[in-house]
């Protein structure tokens, strides 16, 4: 049985090869609806992808079916790896994607965006609002983080307190980058709203 006490994912959670072919393709139709409301674009190079639970079996199932993981400490192995990016209440977390498949683009803009990883944000409430800066996932960030030139991947966390997640209810929210070499902001649209309100307070 499955532990309830924690959103983290265990052994119990991840299907054996053969059940997961099963249940596959409705479980990838919902999660492809869900990563479409989780999905924001910050400008023309930036996106993220707010995780839950189930954006992250996901992920373990599809990395343990590619590459025949069927040892219980095999698919550890990806539960260490990935459980951090499931948000417990009051968290929020987050893959960030610099999205440049050119080699030439690649070579002129990641040394540029060194830090991004620190210069993501909410803003939330009317004008200036109030800003509740995301900090990179420290599991992940010494593989990630180097001085001179930046990954095209990242990923980061919130850790908001009941007020501040009454002010995302409250909102407007905006996603914000605030990088020297890359300034965007895009509002979140109501869909994806709810969908942090999930995670920080828990389904209704």
């Amino acid at each position: 049985m499955a532990d309830t006490t924690t959103r983290k994912l265990t052994l119990a959670d991840i299907a054996d090869l053969r059940a997961y072919e099963r249940e596959r393709a409705e479980f990838r139709t919902e999660v492809i609806a869900l990563k479409k409301r989780r999905r924001v674009h910050v400008g023309p190079i930036v996106t993220l992808v707010f995780e839950n639970r189930d954006t992250i079996r996901f992920q373990i199932q599809e990395m343990a079916r590619v590459e025949k993981l069927i040892t219980d400490e095999a698919i550890q192995g990806e539960l260490d790896t990935y459980n951090p990016l499931v948000p417990e209440p009051g968290q929020l977390c987050a893959t960030v994607f610099i999205e440049l498949t050119d080699d030439d683009l690649l070579r002129e803009w990641l040394p540029k965006l060194v830090g991004i990883e620190r210069s993501i944000a909410l803003r939330v409430g009317e004008g200036d609002g109030v800003v509740l800066r995301a900090a990179p996932e420290a599991a992940h960030e010494a593989q990630l983080t180097r001085d001179e030139v930046t990954a095209s991947v990242h990923y980061v966390h919130w850790e908001l307190g009941p007020d501040d997640v009454a002010r995302v209810e409250a909102g407007p929210v905006a996603l914000v980058v605030d990088h020297p070499a890359y300034t965007e902001a895009t509002p979140l649209a109501p869909a994806t709203v709810a969908e942090l309100l999930i995670d920080l307070r828990g389904p209704s």
